[in-house]
């Protein structure tokens, strides 16, 4: 048996999110079919987390045991020739079998993207979520100061989290602006059900001067969601990347 390590970059727009559901196709499912179709297996794979519906990934990891004897190298130009356009794996390492891409993450970071201005951007439309009006940029980089370091975000999550605790730490939170494109990132432990695009959602709301950007650390201690704003659309947002002690993705994606 043998544990493989990957990473995928995908296009979230046609799909119910990364893992596989009841209803709708998802990222996992359209893997497993082609890891199927490569292999003869019946396969599960195991993402380091999950993608809402619409939620797009830059460096999405899972790891999936198999008793395949592709070489490592291969995999990637073998399950890609099966996959949909929208979905790309770009390395393939062999690993422990302890590995797990869930439990062995360290650290995770998120993007959300806004244009500002009259229009929107036709070719990048599904990735970044358009507001008409000019935002207070200021005022949003000065509340997302508030969330670094570890805190309970129980007024970040949605009220059917099933996580028996909300406690996370935020190692690193800024923001870039490329013309009329805001990039907001997030690094972390961990994420909750829905954290960014509610912690998204509230920062439009500051953004907007519709809420003070002094008032997000009193909004953070409450842990009560019916103080922040709204859950931001989820096609602005993107998993830009997962960190491991001992794994460098990007490096093998040079390679």
């Amino acid at each position: 048996m043998r544990n493989l390590c990957m990473t995928v970059s995908y296009d979230g727009t046609a799909y119910n999110g990364f893992q596989i559901q009841p209803i709708g196709k998802t990222v996992q499912g359209e893997i497993e079919r082609a890891m199927a179709m490569l292999t003869g297996e019946d396969v599960k794979i195991h993402g380091s987390g999950r993608t809402d519906a619409g939620v797009h990934a830059r460096g999405q990891v899972f790891h999936v045991h198999t008793n395949a004897s592709i070489p490592v190298s291969k995999w990637p130009v073998a399950l890609n020739s099966r996959l949909p356009q929208d979905i790309v794996v770009l390395t393939a390492i062999e690993v422990p079998l302890l590995f797990h891409s869930r439990r062995s993450a360290k650290r995770k970071t998120y993007r959300y993207s806004i244009r500002t201005g009259k229009y929107p951007d036709v070719f990048r439309r599904n990735y970044e979520f358009h507001h008409y009006n000019p935002l207070r940029v200021h005022a949003m980089r000065d509340a997302m100061s508030a969330l670094v370091g570890e805190h309970d975000f129980t007024t970040f999550t949605s009220i059917h989290s099933t996580k028996r605790s909300h406690v996370r730490t935020i190692y690193k939170a800024w923001l870039e602006e490329e013309g009329d494109v805001l990039h907001f990132y997030f690094t972390g432990n961990g994420f909750l059900y829905n954290m960014v695009r509610i912690i998204m959602g509230t920062l439009m709301r500051i953004g907007e001067g519709k809420m003070e950007a002094a008032r997000m650390a009193a909004i953070l201690a409450a842990r009560d969601r019916s103080l922040a704003g709204p859950k931001a659309m989820a096609h602005g947002l993107t998993l830009w990347s997962v960190e491991y002690e001992e794994l460098d993705f990007e490096r093998e994606a040079r390679q």
